[in-house]
């Protein structure tokens, strides 16, 4: 399957329905490179037509801005929105959150304005417009906890997009005590994922797995690429990582119908 990028479509006259932003992690991470290949098996059983920015794309800048490097944020964040704006972007998916929010909120402040959408809002759309099926039973029956990531829960408010396109799964969703507006951070927001604990402090990756381990879940679910990462570790922690599987909600999608 090849994916082509903004310059590609320009080359061929040609414009694209929305550009798939892959984040620093989807690009560079071994584990989250696999989100990234989930979302564009879906883009391409939906029929969408999309493009990236290939080596164009820079990070967003949210790292920085978070660890207070704010000159750094406004230098990164102003290549990208001039990238985009000579190929007129104006809608975007990205499979991280980090990158959903602050493509979303911040960069209109410095003159970028685009229509963004997470992952599992555009999943839940196609779904609903039955561009995309989930036609196996992979999970029906299964126990799935699903961890709500903080930049896609209590800082925009998407809570429903995501159950909704797990309870297509016909699984057993769990939720767990802290979840929706009283979610727990896996341990990676605000640069921390670059860092380690305060010495003395339970690292919260372990306290969010101990969390979601009580409903004994087959599967843990989640919607961004540093929580996949923080869990990981976590249920590796505890032992368990050959009993209960990591997943985000596009993968989930691909297993199911077995794509």
């Amino acid at each position: 399957m090849k994916v082509f990028t903004l310059e590609d479509f320009a080359n061929n006259n040609e414009t694209p329905e929305i550009l798939f932003w892959v984040g620093c992690a989807g690009s560079f991470d071994p584990r989250a490179q696999k989100i990234t290949y989930a979302l564009v098996k879906i883009l391409d059983k939906a029929g969408i037509k999309f493009a990236v920015l290939g080596n164009d794309e820079s990070c967003s800048g949210d790292p920085a801005r978070r660890a207070g490097n704010e000159f750094l944020f406004q230098m990164m964040a102003l290549q990208n929105i001039e990238v985009m704006k000579m190929h007129n972007v104006e809608k975007i998916v990205t499979a991280c959150p980090h990158c959903f929010n602050t493509l979303k909120n911040e960069y209109p402040a410095l003159g970028g304005n685009y229509d963004v959408v997470h992952h599992t809002q555009l999943i839940q759309e196609l779904i609903n417009e039955k561009r995309i099926t989930i036609e196996g039973g992979a999970f029906n029956g299964k126990k799935i906890a699903y961890h709500d990531s903080c930049y896609l829960g209590r800082i925009n408010g998407v809570y429903e997009a995501p159950r909704e396109v797990l309870n297509s799964l016909d699984a057993n969703i769990k939720e767990v005590k802290r979840n929706r507006e009283n979610g727990f951070c896996c341990g990676a927001g605000g640069a921390q994922v670059f860092k380690e604990e305060e010495e003395g402090a339970k690292k919260v990756n372990v306290e969010r797995i101990d969390e979601l381990l009580e409903s004994n879940p087959d599967v843990i679910a989640a919607n961004c690429p540093y929580c996949i990462m923080m869990l990981d570790d976590g249920i590796k922690n505890k032992g368990k990582e050959e009993e209960v599987m990591i997943y985000d909600i596009s993968e989930l999608i691909i297993q199911a119908n077995n794509w």
